[in-house]
């Protein structure tokens, strides 16, 4: 990634830093890390670290293992290693000392362990969450972010395209089927973790059910929610199918579900209320009748994390600002039936929302 995008993401974290008065920022290994320092690492019970202050030059704390790695982005941080017979929060508590009771601000997907020992090393500072600052970072999506969105959602639409063109389901499990698709995500580009959920007749109900070893079957609806990634950002679309000629009430309930997913892109612009567009997809479906089968929120921020800020849901009065890419996922799920999810990703524009996925949402039939 380049450097000079990472400096400049580090100083604009330094500007949230210093507007709300915190003196440090300690991000962990997670999708933050990457976004600031562009740093892949895995976390482990090995302490990687970086730390923002709030003026001057970051640090990053890497056991001396992984200092080469570690040296790709030299330019940005001074780099400082620990050997495998020390407490790395020392040197932790070393850096962070210069400042008398500091506040910290520490990253969501740091482990607890290591901020219960940062609790007793640096008993004098206060640590507060960090996603006051990093949300801010990374919800509006500069040019670098919307490129390689676009690239996986056209990759994940050509993998759906070619599976809808090509597959038979009948006779096959889930895991089949859904490991069928995954082969073209990785063909097409993708880069792949997990096979995403493949839920057939009934299970479809389940919104987040786990792809299982039930065979699919003449009459089954069948939903599909898979993605991947491209360089990191990733690629999250849901499309459902229908094995064999449907009856009316999956007809009906697919168009009610379409037309909630079209009034839910119609709603997207700038200054609208995040909960404005859970709202108006939600509205289709309660008009319609069945208000008490759409179980979840309209939609999730997608990014370098399949889920992550904005979240459209009641209640989440947050504006919509241009360059913020979510879902677009409403659903209805009748239990012992049968469920509908039609999800795109949408990217809010000057003029409105823009879907990144282009694959077919019309009634689908399969075999």
């Amino acid at each position: 990634m380049d450097t000079t995008v990472l400096a400049r993401r580090i100083e604009a974290a330094q500007r949230l830093l210093a507007e709300r008065s915190i003196d440090f920022l300690f991000v962990a290994p997670s999708s933050d890390l990457i976004y600031l320092f562009g740093y892949p690492a895995h976390a482990s019970e090995r302490l990687a670290l970086l730390i923002i202050p709030r003026t001057g030059r970051p640090q990053f704390v890497v056991p001396v293992l992984e200092r080469s790695r570690a040296d790709a982005q030299a330019s940005l941080v001074d780099i400082r290693t620990w050997e495998e017979t020390v407490q790395p929060v020392n040197l932790v508590g070393d850096i962070v000392r210069s400042v008398p009771r500091p506040t910290i601000a520490v990253s969501d997907q740091m482990w607890s362990v290591f901020l219960v020992r940062m609790l007793e090393v640096i008993p004098d500072a206060t640590f507060v969450s960090g996603t006051s600052v990093l949300r801010e970072l990374r919800m509006v999506k500069d040019q670098e972010e919307l490129d390689r969105l676009r690239w996986a959602a056209a990759m994940a639409d050509a993998a759906w395209e070619e599976f809808v063109a090509t597959a038979r389901l009948t006779g096959k499990t889930e895991r089949q089927a859904a490991e069928e698709l995954t082969e073209l995500r990785a063909k097409h580009g993708l880069e792949i973790h997990g096979i995403g959920i493949c839920a057939s007749g009934p299970n479809s109900a389940a919104p987040h059910h786990i792809t299982g070893d039930r065979v699919i079957q003449p009459g089954d609806t069948v939903i599909f929610d898979f993605g991947g990634k491209h360089e990191h950002y990733s690629a999250d679309v849901t499309r459902t199918v229908h094995i064999g000629e449907p009856d009316d009430e999956y007809r009906r309930v697919y168009d009610i579900v379409l037309r909630a997913n079209e009034a839910a892109l119609a709603a997207v612009r700038p200054g609208v209320a995040c909960q404005d567009i859970d709202r108006a997809a939600r509205k289709v479906i309660t008009d319609a009748g069945y208000g008490e089968y759409f179980i979840h929120r309209v939609g999730h921020g997608l990014g370098l994390d399949g889920h992550e800020e904005p979240y459209l849901v009641e209640g989440n009065t947050l504006p919509l600002q241009v360059g913020m890419v979510f879902s677009d996922e409403p659903g209805i799920y009748i239990p012992g039936l049968f469920g509908v999810r039609i999800e795109d990703a949408v990217v809010v524009t000057e003029h409105g929302g823009e879907r990144l996925n282009h694959c077919s949402r019309e009634l689908t039939v399969m075999e």
